[in-house]
Protein backbone atom coordinates (compact mmCIF):
# COMPACT_ATOMS: atom_id res chain seq x y z
CA UNK A 1 0.00 0.00 0.00
CA UNK A 2 1.58 3.64 -1.00
CA UNK A 3 2.49 5.31 1.82
CA UNK A 4 3.31 9.23 1.92
CA UNK A 5 4.81 11.60 3.87
CA UNK A 6 4.89 15.55 3.94
CA UNK A 7 7.57 17.23 4.53
CA UNK A 8 7.97 21.30 4.91
CA UNK A 9 10.93 23.49 3.84
CA UNK A 10 11.26 26.97 5.15
CA UNK A 11 12.04 30.18 2.80
CA UNK A 12 15.68 29.60 2.09
CA UNK A 13 16.24 25.92 3.32
CA UNK A 14 18.16 23.64 0.86
CA UNK A 15 16.22 20.70 -0.38
CA UNK A 16 18.81 19.14 -2.28
CA UNK A 17 22.82 19.73 -2.72
CA UNK A 18 24.51 19.11 -6.15
CA UNK A 19 26.93 16.66 -5.45
CA UNK A 20 25.52 15.20 -2.51
CA UNK A 21 24.37 11.38 -1.85
CA UNK A 22 21.03 10.46 -3.68
CA UNK A 23 18.37 10.80 -1.11
CA UNK A 24 15.55 7.73 -0.97
CA UNK A 25 12.30 9.45 -2.03
CA UNK A 26 11.08 12.09 -4.80
CA UNK A 27 9.23 15.15 -3.94
CA UNK A 28 5.98 16.55 -5.57
CA UNK A 29 5.74 20.08 -4.57
CA UNK A 30 2.32 20.41 -3.18
CA UNK A 31 2.77 24.26 -2.22
CA UNK A 32 5.47 27.28 -2.58
CA UNK A 33 8.04 27.42 -5.11
CA UNK A 34 11.65 25.90 -5.58
CA UNK A 35 14.58 27.40 -7.76
CA UNK A 36 16.72 24.76 -8.75
CA UNK A 37 20.71 25.40 -10.24
CA UNK A 38 23.33 23.68 -11.32
CA UNK A 39 27.13 24.76 -11.17
CA UNK A 40 28.59 23.14 -13.93
CA UNK A 41 25.37 24.11 -16.51
CA UNK A 42 27.14 26.64 -19.43
CA UNK A 43 25.00 25.57 -21.93
CA UNK A 44 22.28 28.32 -20.48
CA UNK A 45 24.96 30.36 -18.53
CA UNK A 46 23.56 28.38 -15.16
CA UNK A 47 20.29 30.38 -15.97
CA UNK A 48 18.08 28.48 -12.95
CA UNK A 49 14.81 26.78 -13.27
CA UNK A 50 11.79 27.73 -10.86
CA UNK A 51 9.26 24.53 -9.88
CA UNK A 52 6.03 24.74 -8.59
CA UNK A 53 3.12 22.92 -7.38
CA UNK A 54 2.79 19.74 -9.49
CA UNK A 55 6.72 19.55 -10.50
CA UNK A 56 8.78 16.82 -8.80
CA UNK A 57 12.13 17.25 -7.38
CA UNK A 58 14.94 15.27 -6.88
CA UNK A 59 13.74 11.71 -9.36
CA UNK A 60 17.00 12.05 -11.29
CA UNK A 61 19.11 11.17 -8.64
CA UNK A 62 16.28 8.99 -6.21
CA UNK A 63 16.20 6.67 -8.91
CA UNK A 64 19.44 6.40 -10.88
CA UNK A 65 20.93 6.05 -7.15
CA UNK A 66 23.96 8.66 -8.24
CA UNK A 67 24.92 11.64 -6.59
CA UNK A 68 22.80 15.21 -6.80
CA UNK A 69 22.85 16.73 -9.97
CA UNK A 70 21.40 20.24 -9.12
CA UNK A 71 20.93 22.04 -5.86
CA UNK A 72 17.09 23.00 -4.93
CA UNK A 73 16.09 25.79 -2.91
CA UNK A 74 13.01 26.84 -1.31
CA UNK A 75 11.75 30.08 -2.39
CA UNK A 76 8.91 30.31 -0.36
CA UNK A 77 7.76 28.02 2.58
CA UNK A 78 6.98 25.02 0.71
CA UNK A 79 5.09 21.67 1.45
CA UNK A 80 6.07 18.67 -0.43
CA UNK A 81 4.60 15.28 -0.59
CA UNK A 82 7.38 12.28 -0.41
CA UNK A 83 7.37 9.27 -1.81
CA UNK A 84 10.10 6.56 -0.95
CA UNK A 85 12.31 4.91 -3.76
CA UNK A 86 10.70 1.48 -3.02
CA UNK A 87 7.16 2.42 -3.57
CA UNK A 88 7.31 4.49 -6.89
CA UNK A 89 5.49 1.33 -8.28
CA UNK A 90 2.97 1.74 -6.19
CA UNK A 91 2.66 5.34 -7.25
CA UNK A 92 2.38 4.13 -10.42
CA UNK A 93 -0.74 1.82 -9.68
CA UNK A 94 -2.52 4.25 -7.72
CA UNK A 95 -2.14 7.59 -10.47
CA UNK A 96 -0.81 6.42 -13.95
CA UNK A 97 -1.00 10.33 -15.17
CA UNK A 98 1.69 10.72 -12.23
CA UNK A 99 3.58 7.81 -13.92
CA UNK A 100 3.55 9.53 -17.59
CA UNK A 101 4.24 12.95 -16.30
CA UNK A 102 7.55 12.25 -15.41
CA UNK A 103 8.46 9.58 -17.91
CA UNK A 104 7.28 12.99 -20.24
CA UNK A 105 9.36 14.94 -18.53
CA UNK A 106 12.39 12.57 -18.37
CA UNK A 107 12.54 12.39 -22.44
CA UNK A 108 11.86 16.37 -23.19
CA UNK A 109 14.83 16.51 -20.72
CA UNK A 110 16.89 14.04 -22.40
CA UNK A 111 16.25 15.67 -25.90
CA UNK A 112 16.94 19.30 -24.78
CA UNK A 113 20.55 17.07 -23.38
CA UNK A 114 21.73 15.41 -26.62
CA UNK A 115 20.87 18.83 -28.37
CA UNK A 116 23.05 20.36 -25.85
CA UNK A 117 25.98 17.73 -25.95
CA UNK A 118 25.89 17.87 -29.69
CA UNK A 119 26.37 21.70 -29.82
CA UNK A 120 28.69 22.06 -27.09
CA UNK A 121 30.93 18.56 -27.81
CA UNK A 122 30.07 18.59 -31.30
CA UNK A 123 29.61 21.87 -32.50
CA UNK A 124 26.59 20.36 -34.35
CA UNK A 125 23.05 19.82 -33.65
CA UNK A 126 21.26 18.17 -37.09
CA UNK A 127 19.04 16.21 -34.49
CA UNK A 128 15.33 17.35 -36.25
CA UNK A 129 16.89 18.07 -39.66
CA UNK A 130 16.00 15.22 -42.27
CA UNK A 131 18.26 16.23 -44.78
CA UNK A 132 21.20 15.13 -42.17
CA UNK A 133 20.47 11.68 -42.75
CA UNK A 134 21.86 11.88 -46.26
CA UNK A 135 24.97 12.97 -44.38
CA UNK A 136 25.01 9.88 -42.39
CA UNK A 137 24.24 7.44 -45.37
CA UNK A 138 27.10 8.90 -47.07
CA UNK A 139 29.82 8.16 -43.83
CA UNK A 140 28.70 4.84 -43.61
CA UNK A 141 28.80 4.13 -47.29
CA UNK A 142 32.14 5.70 -47.33
CA UNK A 143 32.75 3.81 -44.20
CA UNK A 144 32.22 0.10 -46.09
CA UNK A 145 28.80 -0.50 -43.43
CA UNK A 146 26.25 -0.91 -46.96
CA UNK A 147 23.68 -2.04 -45.14
CA UNK A 148 23.76 1.22 -42.37
CA UNK A 149 23.92 2.88 -45.60
CA UNK A 150 21.10 1.30 -47.08
CA UNK A 151 18.78 1.67 -44.67
CA UNK A 152 19.52 6.01 -43.97
CA UNK A 153 19.36 6.08 -48.30
CA UNK A 154 15.69 4.67 -47.47
CA UNK A 155 14.69 7.22 -44.70
CA UNK A 156 16.01 10.02 -46.91
CA UNK A 157 13.98 9.22 -49.78
CA UNK A 158 11.37 8.70 -47.80
CA UNK A 159 11.13 11.79 -45.46
CA UNK A 160 12.77 14.19 -48.41
CA UNK A 161 11.06 12.83 -51.25
CA UNK A 162 12.10 17.31 -52.13
CA UNK A 163 15.64 17.38 -50.52
CA UNK A 164 18.45 18.30 -52.04
CA UNK A 165 20.42 15.03 -52.47
CA UNK A 166 17.40 13.30 -53.71
CA UNK A 167 18.45 12.40 -57.06
CA UNK A 168 22.14 11.23 -55.86
CA UNK A 169 20.42 9.82 -52.83
CA UNK A 170 18.56 7.87 -55.50
CA UNK A 171 21.87 6.75 -57.28
CA UNK A 172 23.70 5.99 -53.96
CA UNK A 173 20.50 3.76 -52.50
CA UNK A 174 20.85 1.38 -55.94
CA UNK A 175 24.37 1.15 -55.57
CA UNK A 176 24.94 0.50 -52.12
CA UNK A 177 22.16 -2.67 -52.18
CA UNK A 178 23.82 -4.64 -54.61
CA UNK A 179 26.33 -4.86 -51.52
CA UNK A 180 23.63 -5.44 -49.03
CA UNK A 181 23.58 -9.52 -49.02
CA UNK A 182 19.75 -10.76 -48.95
CA UNK A 183 19.84 -12.47 -45.91
CA UNK A 184 20.34 -9.85 -43.76
CA UNK A 185 17.41 -8.05 -42.24
CA UNK A 186 16.94 -4.08 -42.04
CA UNK A 187 13.44 -3.80 -40.62
CA UNK A 188 13.18 -0.53 -42.57
CA UNK A 189 9.57 -0.70 -41.82
CA UNK A 190 7.79 -1.62 -38.65
CA UNK A 191 7.20 -5.21 -38.40
CA UNK A 192 4.14 -6.75 -35.68
CA UNK A 193 6.41 -8.75 -34.22
CA UNK A 194 7.23 -8.35 -30.63
CA UNK A 195 10.80 -9.85 -30.61
CA UNK A 196 13.36 -9.27 -33.23
CA UNK A 197 16.93 -10.46 -33.97
CA UNK A 198 19.31 -7.95 -35.39
CA UNK A 199 23.20 -8.94 -36.94
CA UNK A 200 26.18 -7.08 -35.67
CA UNK A 201 26.82 -4.03 -37.28
CA UNK A 202 22.96 -3.47 -38.26
CA UNK A 203 21.82 0.20 -37.78
CA UNK A 204 18.14 -0.18 -35.98
CA UNK A 205 17.37 3.35 -36.17
CA UNK A 206 18.99 6.65 -37.37
CA UNK A 207 19.35 10.09 -36.68
CA UNK A 208 16.98 12.05 -37.78
CA UNK A 209 14.46 9.04 -38.69
CA UNK A 210 10.90 9.20 -38.00
CA UNK A 211 10.19 6.58 -35.75
CA UNK A 212 7.36 4.88 -32.83
CA UNK A 213 8.48 1.96 -31.27
CA UNK A 214 11.13 1.81 -28.20
CA UNK A 215 13.38 -1.40 -27.47
CA UNK A 216 14.43 -3.31 -24.67
CA UNK A 217 17.79 -5.40 -25.19
CA UNK A 218 17.05 -8.45 -24.45
CA UNK A 219 20.37 -10.14 -25.64
CA UNK A 220 23.74 -8.53 -26.84
CA UNK A 221 24.93 -4.93 -26.70
CA UNK A 222 23.65 -1.32 -28.24
CA UNK A 223 25.95 1.33 -29.27
CA UNK A 224 23.90 4.72 -29.49
CA UNK A 225 26.01 7.33 -31.58
CA UNK A 226 26.08 10.48 -33.89
CA UNK A 227 27.64 11.00 -36.98
CA UNK A 228 28.83 14.86 -37.19
CA UNK A 229 31.52 16.07 -39.68
CA UNK A 230 32.35 12.49 -40.84
CA UNK A 231 32.86 11.03 -37.81
CA UNK A 232 30.70 8.27 -35.56
CA UNK A 233 30.76 9.47 -31.91
CA UNK A 234 29.60 7.08 -29.55
CA UNK A 235 27.43 8.09 -26.91
CA UNK A 236 26.16 5.24 -25.20
CA UNK A 237 26.77 1.81 -25.12
CA UNK A 238 24.22 -0.61 -23.75
CA UNK A 239 23.80 -3.73 -22.72
CA UNK A 240 21.12 -6.51 -21.66
CA UNK A 241 18.20 -5.14 -20.20
CA UNK A 242 18.74 -1.53 -21.07
CA UNK A 243 15.97 0.21 -23.11
CA UNK A 244 16.32 3.33 -26.07
CA UNK A 245 14.42 4.97 -28.55
CA UNK A 246 11.62 6.12 -26.19
CA UNK A 247 11.50 9.39 -26.82
CA UNK A 248 10.34 9.22 -30.25
CA UNK A 249 7.18 7.27 -28.62
CA UNK A 250 6.81 9.26 -26.37
CA UNK A 251 7.45 12.27 -28.41
CA UNK A 252 6.52 11.68 -31.87
CA UNK A 253 9.35 13.49 -33.11
CA UNK A 254 12.58 12.48 -34.98
CA UNK A 255 15.03 9.81 -33.40
CA UNK A 256 17.87 12.30 -32.16
CA UNK A 257 20.73 9.35 -32.53
CA UNK A 258 21.56 6.17 -34.21
CA UNK A 259 21.60 2.99 -32.92
CA UNK A 260 23.96 0.31 -34.10
CA UNK A 261 23.86 -3.48 -32.61
CA UNK A 262 26.95 -4.37 -31.05
CA UNK A 263 26.41 -7.65 -31.29
CA UNK A 264 24.34 -10.00 -32.85
CA UNK A 265 21.07 -8.60 -30.66
CA UNK A 266 17.58 -9.64 -29.64
CA UNK A 267 15.31 -6.96 -29.09
CA UNK A 268 11.91 -6.22 -27.34
CA UNK A 269 9.76 -3.77 -29.43
CA UNK A 270 7.46 -1.33 -27.63
CA UNK A 271 4.63 0.30 -29.84
CA UNK A 272 2.34 3.40 -28.37
CA UNK A 273 -0.41 0.32 -28.44
CA UNK A 274 1.60 -2.02 -26.08
CA UNK A 275 3.09 1.05 -23.98
CA UNK A 276 -0.14 2.23 -22.92
CA UNK A 277 -0.89 -1.35 -21.90
CA UNK A 278 2.50 -1.51 -20.26
CA UNK A 279 1.72 1.76 -17.98
CA UNK A 280 -1.75 0.46 -17.03
CA UNK A 281 -0.67 -3.32 -16.09
CA UNK A 282 3.41 -3.45 -15.33
CA UNK A 283 3.95 -0.94 -12.82
CA UNK A 284 7.19 -2.74 -11.96
CA UNK A 285 8.10 -2.40 -15.79
CA UNK A 286 7.40 1.39 -15.65
CA UNK A 287 9.52 2.16 -13.09
CA UNK A 288 12.53 -0.32 -14.67
CA UNK A 289 12.09 2.21 -17.03
CA UNK A 290 11.76 5.40 -15.16
CA UNK A 291 15.45 4.27 -13.00
CA UNK A 292 16.65 3.74 -16.88
CA UNK A 293 16.01 7.13 -17.88
CA UNK A 294 17.27 8.50 -14.74
CA UNK A 295 20.31 7.06 -15.38
CA UNK A 296 20.95 8.63 -18.39
CA UNK A 297 20.16 11.75 -17.58
CA UNK A 298 22.57 11.40 -14.81
CA UNK A 299 24.75 10.32 -17.28
CA UNK A 300 24.09 13.10 -19.86
CA UNK A 301 24.80 16.08 -17.34
CA UNK A 302 27.84 14.24 -16.74
CA UNK A 303 28.87 14.40 -20.09
CA UNK A 304 27.57 18.11 -20.23
CA UNK A 305 30.87 18.76 -17.85
CA UNK A 306 33.02 16.66 -19.79
CA UNK A 307 32.84 18.67 -22.58
CA UNK A 308 33.91 21.25 -20.85
CA UNK A 309 37.22 20.05 -20.61
CA UNK A 310 39.76 21.20 -23.03
CA UNK A 311 42.68 19.00 -21.99
CA UNK A 312 42.35 15.65 -24.15
CA UNK A 313 44.19 13.25 -21.19
CA UNK A 314 41.78 15.23 -18.50
CA UNK A 315 38.81 14.63 -20.70
CA UNK A 316 39.77 10.83 -21.34
CA UNK A 317 39.95 10.57 -17.51
CA UNK A 318 37.18 11.88 -16.47
CA UNK A 319 34.75 10.63 -18.95
CA UNK A 320 36.69 6.85 -17.66
CA UNK A 321 35.62 8.09 -14.44
CA UNK A 322 31.99 8.66 -15.54
CA UNK A 323 31.85 5.10 -16.52
CA UNK A 324 33.25 3.64 -13.18
CA UNK A 325 30.30 5.75 -11.48
CA UNK A 326 27.53 4.14 -14.06
CA UNK A 327 29.09 0.39 -13.10
CA UNK A 328 29.07 0.90 -9.46
CA UNK A 329 32.83 0.44 -9.47
CA UNK A 330 34.01 3.26 -6.88
CA UNK A 331 35.96 1.19 -4.35
CA UNK A 332 39.95 1.15 -4.48
CA UNK A 333 39.95 -2.36 -6.08
CA UNK A 334 40.42 -3.28 -9.92
CA UNK A 335 38.00 -3.07 -12.41
CA UNK A 336 37.91 -4.10 -15.76
CA UNK A 337 36.02 -2.16 -18.75
CA UNK A 338 34.34 -3.59 -21.51
CA UNK A 339 35.98 -1.14 -24.11
CA UNK A 340 39.29 0.04 -25.67
CA UNK A 341 41.26 3.70 -25.43
CA UNK A 342 39.91 4.32 -28.86
CA UNK A 343 36.00 3.71 -27.47
CA UNK A 344 37.09 6.16 -24.63
CA UNK A 345 38.27 8.80 -27.32
CA UNK A 346 35.24 8.11 -28.91
CA UNK A 347 32.84 8.59 -26.24
CA UNK A 348 34.57 12.01 -25.83
CA UNK A 349 34.40 13.05 -29.14
CA UNK A 350 38.31 13.61 -29.33
CA UNK A 351 39.45 13.31 -33.16
CA UNK A 352 42.69 11.32 -33.66
CA UNK A 353 45.03 13.46 -34.02
CA UNK A 354 44.20 14.46 -29.91
CA UNK A 355 44.01 11.06 -29.18
CA UNK A 356 47.55 10.77 -30.30
CA UNK A 357 48.91 13.48 -27.94
CA UNK A 358 47.65 11.29 -24.88
CA UNK A 359 48.04 7.97 -26.00
CA UNK A 360 51.24 7.68 -24.41
CA UNK A 361 50.20 9.80 -21.27
CA UNK A 362 47.38 7.21 -20.47
CA UNK A 363 49.43 3.94 -21.65
CA UNK A 364 52.02 5.28 -19.02
CA UNK A 365 49.55 6.17 -16.02
CA UNK A 366 50.04 3.87 -13.12
CA UNK A 367 46.36 3.63 -12.92
CA UNK A 368 45.26 2.17 -16.00
CA UNK A 369 46.97 -0.95 -18.01
CA UNK A 370 45.40 -2.57 -21.28
CA UNK A 371 44.23 -6.45 -20.71
CA UNK A 372 45.12 -9.05 -23.47
CA UNK A 373 42.10 -7.42 -25.90
CA UNK A 374 43.26 -4.09 -25.30
CA UNK A 375 40.50 -3.16 -22.83
CA UNK A 376 41.46 -0.78 -20.16
CA UNK A 377 41.61 -2.11 -17.05
CA UNK A 378 41.72 0.26 -13.98
CA UNK A 379 44.09 -0.79 -10.90
CA UNK A 380 42.02 1.76 -7.83
CA UNK A 381 38.71 3.41 -9.13
CA UNK A 382 38.67 5.11 -6.17
CA UNK A 383 42.02 6.67 -7.35
CA UNK A 384 40.75 7.35 -10.78
CA UNK A 385 37.51 8.88 -9.29
CA UNK A 386 39.59 11.15 -7.58
CA UNK A 387 41.67 12.55 -10.33
CA UNK A 388 38.64 12.77 -12.18
CA UNK A 389 36.84 15.04 -9.13
CA UNK A 390 40.30 17.18 -9.14
CA UNK A 391 40.15 17.80 -12.91
CA UNK A 392 36.43 19.04 -12.95
CA UNK A 393 37.22 21.36 -10.12
CA UNK A 394 39.96 23.10 -11.66
CA UNK A 395 37.43 23.19 -14.22
CA UNK A 396 35.35 25.15 -12.05
CA UNK A 397 38.13 27.27 -10.63
CA UNK A 398 38.07 29.06 -13.68
CA UNK A 399 34.91 30.28 -14.66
Amino acid sequence: MLQIAMSKFSRGSYILMEGNAPNDRIYIIRQGQVRCEKKNDSADGGTPTILGPGDFIGVVPCMSEHTQIETVIALTDTICISVKREQYPDLIMSNVAVALKVIKAFSKQMRNLNSRLALISLKNDNSTAAEHLFETASYYEAAGKFNCAFFCYYHYLKACPDGNNFELAKKKFIRVKSHVLPTEKLYLEPTPELVKSYEKDTLIMAECQSGSEMYIIQEGEVHITKVVDDKEVTLAMLKKGDMFGEMALLENKPRSANAVAHTDCKLMTVNRANFDKMVMTQPQLVARLTTTLADRIWSMNRQLTNALIQDPYHKMIDMLALQLEKSRATSDRAYTTTFTIMDLAAMCAINSGQVKTCLDTIKNDTRLKLNSENKIVVSNCSAVLNLAKTFREQLNAKK
